[in-house]
């Protein structure tokens, strides 16, 4: 068990302006932010990001979705730092997700859900790496 995750502020919460209140909630929920960034992602980056769902049907939507504005990716550090972020976060479906949690408060639909978290503590790192360099993470 890993204390560090990885997670992305959609373009969906970007662009409806919740970068600050999705932060106040990572740091409420006692996650200490590791490194992160702002930038925009192009669609052959989003598709190497996400090529482990490459034979899904909603591979091509989601490519066009994560690269059609800005992210802010970041590393949360915390014990048992995925299972308690994948708490916060809530559902894929926000209107399945508990109260309280960010994709409850945030998300519009299970497409557009505010957020990514890491679902292993391989892949918090992998993605970690995708996003960050070692000088990058303090």
């Amino acid at each position: 068990m890993s204390n560090r995750t990885f997670t992305m502020i959609k373009p969906d919460a970007v662009k409806a302006g919740n970068i600050g209140n999705i932060l106040q909630m990572i740091y409420a929920g006692g996650f200490r932010i590791v490194a992160m960034k702002y930038l925009q992602i192009s669609k052959q980056q989003a598709e190497k990001f996400y090529e482990v769902h490459a034979s899904r049907p909603f591979y091509g939507e989601l490519t066009d979705f994560m690269s059609s504005g800005p992210i802010v990716a970041a590393i949360l550090e915390k014990d048992n730092a995925v299972i308690d972020f994948r708490t916060l976060i809530g559902a894929t479906n926000p209107a399945q997700a508990e109260e309280g949690t960010i994709r409850k408060k945030y998300a519009t639909s299970i497409s557009e859900n505010a957020v990514h978290g890491s679902d292993s503590d391989e892949n918090a790192a992998i993605e970690g790496n995708f996003f960050f360099n070692g000088l990058e993470r303090f």
